[in-house]
């Protein structure tokens, strides 16, 4: 019998769907099945909770009873959350792109009932408009064609899924030569908006992993020419309507090319890569508008996105009230209600609020007329109690809908990204934000040596995928240098040691995305792109130096080695997926490994000073008494200076000569990060 099996799930973006008169299914093979026996197509639609297209499309064409029948009548019809099942979005948004289409959600693909692609879209409307036929006229067409033409869908399918075994196993390994990071950069410099910030035009997406590799391109050579497009973009973006200023956290991207108008949903891994550039950058500049964000986006995922057990939730939507925005826009009048006239009058000039709007006729708050001039502490200060008034009036408002699934990959970036802010800011509770959510994953999610990619309401879901490991790896080393704590640094290789035993491609070298004992799909991917989260094959290369470092263990140098020569043809093609890639080759090159010598209550203000210095390739090592570094680490042997608590800047082979004060730690950082 067919019918709506939803209502089981555990993803909100399932759920949401779980009252469609459409009989949609979860990806599975009872569904796969069901497509054989009733030899259908299937019609495979994947979105998430926070995608405002794919609430319209939902409205539009799900709920409604007629073009429910024709989807019923002639397909199986599998609806996937892209967050629970990156594997699947994957290859199926790879085969929209091999089709010439530009990708995006919702994702509407028809599949044979072996689950091979044979065509599909994006968003389509109901209604013919925006030059895109109806929806209820594609399935009408699709059906027909796989009935009638089945040479056609046999042709397609073919084509296409040879291209994507293709594209799954195609190796191009090399060398790649020193130079790599600074001529990338400089490249990336030529295409960068000099007036907004980011990349030339729109929609503009915060690109976090490009204007990293300018900033350590700048941090290397010193040159202001790389440094000026980040700071430019982080100016816009934290001035811009892109960022909430009465509640903190940016939003996913901006349609137009001044970061003025979002789209609202807000995702965590978007706000890991921020918190986590902010302070890189904060630490070299110390610009106060830097600081303020990271801890006004801190404040927000302490407050909005922790749940009970200490993980981190996925999203927020744009939607509220079923309209986009409406919980973050005002009206002129909505401003005067609340503030006298006086704190109305700074606020509207300040905030850019008017009467007519500054967008679609109400106002997205932001700042961008002074994006290239701060305001001072006291502009600040004057300014704070009419947004918490604003704020508290906002928050009676109907909230936007919230994922609170938990997924080992973004946790993972966001615990990183704490970590480290935590350590820069000198915030222990933060640390111990990422320290908690860290024991949820790790205690909630791995069960047996396994972790699992998401978990909701008690359940989880899904075996991991290998960015999930690759994060995670990264975040306990992220902790490990934040508290001094080893057991962090025994988690990280626990993590890298299950990524090895079910997800290394022992052929070509790195990682496939998912494990050899998950359930098969058409293709198992291997990537070093980085999508709209990092891809495992460009973290870990970074994050096996470290562990190297912090364990003295040759051979995780030589894992690194092996991961970047096993991608590095991947230059030659496209360099703009390729941002955590070029840094981890970027990091191998030239970490900077600070060696602590004393007790941890003697070290930390060397260790405070470590983490002021922007510094992305560090390595910070914390030496108690009696602990000996093994023969082949360039600070063996190293000891205290005059019985004073001591560090070594290491850079390669070579140590510094013994520091005991915390500015000359900080000199001798700055001299090390120039290579």
């Amino acid at each position: 019998m067919s019918r709506n099996f939803l209502s089981a799930e555990t993803s909100p973006y399932l759920l949401q769907h779980a009252e469609n008169p459409v009989h949609w299914r979860p990806w599975g093979e009872e569904a796969l099945a069901a497509a054989k026996r009733e030899k259908k197509p299937i019609l495979l639609s994947v979105g998430y909770a926070a995608c405002h297209w794919c609430h319209v499309m939902a409205h539009e064409s799900f709920e409604d009873e007629g073009v429910a029948a024709v989807m019923n009548e002639h397909f199986v019809n599998i609806k996937v959350d892209r967050e629970e099942r990156p594997d699947i979005d994957a290859i199926y948004m790879s085969a929209l792109h091999l089709l010439g289409q530009q990708g995006g959600w919702p994702l509407t693909m028809f599949l044979t009932p072996e689950g091979e692609p044979f065509w599909g879209g994006t968003y389509f409307p109901k209604e013919a408009a925006y030059g895109r036929p109806g929806f209820a006229d594609v399935l009408t067409e699709v059906a027909r064609i796989f009935r009638e033409e089945p040479a056609k869908v046999y042709k397609n399918r073919a084509a296409l899924t040879e291209a994507l075994k293709k594209q799954a196993g195609t190796a191009r390994p090399g060398e790649p030569t020193p130079q790599v990071p600074i001529i990338v950069a400089e490249k990336l410099a030529e295409i960068m908006d000099p007036e907004n910030g980011g990349i030339r035009g729109a929609p503009k997406f915060p690109q976090v992993p490009l204007l990293s590799l300018l900033w350590r391109a700048h941090l290397r050579t010193g040159r202001e020419d790389f440094a000026l497009p980040v700071t430019r973009a982080l100016d816009h973006m934290s001035e811009g309507g892109i960022y909430d200023h009465l509640g903190g956290g940016f939003a996913r991207y901006s349609v137009d090319e001044f970061w003025l108008a979002p789209h609202f949903e807000k995702m965590l891994y978007d706000n890991a890569a921020l918190i986590d550039l902010l302070t890189l950058v904060w630490a070299e500049t110390g610009k106060p508008l830097y600081e303020r964000r990271v801890r006004e986006t801190v404040e927000w995922v302490a407050r909005e996105m922790t749940t009970e057990g200490g993980g981190f939730a996925a999203s927020l939507d744009a939607d509220s009230e079923g309209v986009e925005s409406k919980f973050y826009v005002w009206s002129e009048a909505g401003i005067d209600n609340l503030l006298t006239p006086g704190e109305a009058e700074l606020f509207k000039q300040v905030y850019d609020v008017t009467a007519e709007g500054n967008w679609e006729e109400t106002n997205i708050l932001n700042r961008l007329a002074r994006a290239d001039a701060p305001f001072s502490d006291e502009e600040e200060a004057a300014l704070e109690p009419l947004k918490a008034r604003l704020f508290a009036e906002r928050d009676m408002r109907v909230h936007p809908g919230f994922d609170d699934k938990v997924l080992a990959d973004w946790n993972g970036l966001m615990i990183a990204a704490l970590a480290r802010a935590g350590a820069t800011f000198g915030e222990s509770a933060w640390v111990e934000m990422a320290a908690s959510a860290f024991r949820f994953v790790m205690e909630t999610m791995r069960v047996e040596g396994r972790l699992h990619h998401a978990w909701r309401e008690g359940k989880l879901q899904h075996i991991a995928m290998a960015d999930d490991l690759a994060n995670m790896a990264d975040a306990a080393v992220a902790l490990a240098e934040a508290t001094g704590d080893e057991g962090y640094v025994a988690e990280a290789e626990s993590l890298i040691a299950e990524l090895d035993a079910h997800y290394r491609d022992e052929t070509n070298g790195g990682y496939f995305f998912t494990a050899g004992d998950a359930p098969a799909l058409i293709i198992r991917r291997r990537t070093v792109s980085d999508d709209a989260t990092p891809a495992a094959n460009g973290t870990l290369p970074g994050t096996l130096v470290k562990l190297a470092l912090l364990t003295g263990k040759a051979d995780y140098f030589a894992r690194a080695d092996e991961l970047i020569r096993a991608f590095a043809g991947e230059l030659q093609e496209n360099i703009f997926p390729l941002g955590s890639y070029i840094a981890s080759l970027d990091t191998r090159l030239r970490p900077v490994q600070v060696v602590l010598i004393g007790t941890e209550a003697e070290t930390a203000p060397l260790a405070r000073a470590a983490f002021s210095v922007s510094c992305p390739s560090r390595v910070l090592m914390r030496m108690r008494d009696g602990k000996v570094l093994p023969a082949g680490h360039p600070a063996h042997g190293k000891e205290r200076q005059d019985g004073k608590p001591t560090a070594y800047v290491c850079a390669g082979e070579t140590c510094s000569l013994p520091v005991t004060e915390a500015g000359a730690l900080i000199e001798e950082m700055k001299r090390a990060r120039m290579g």
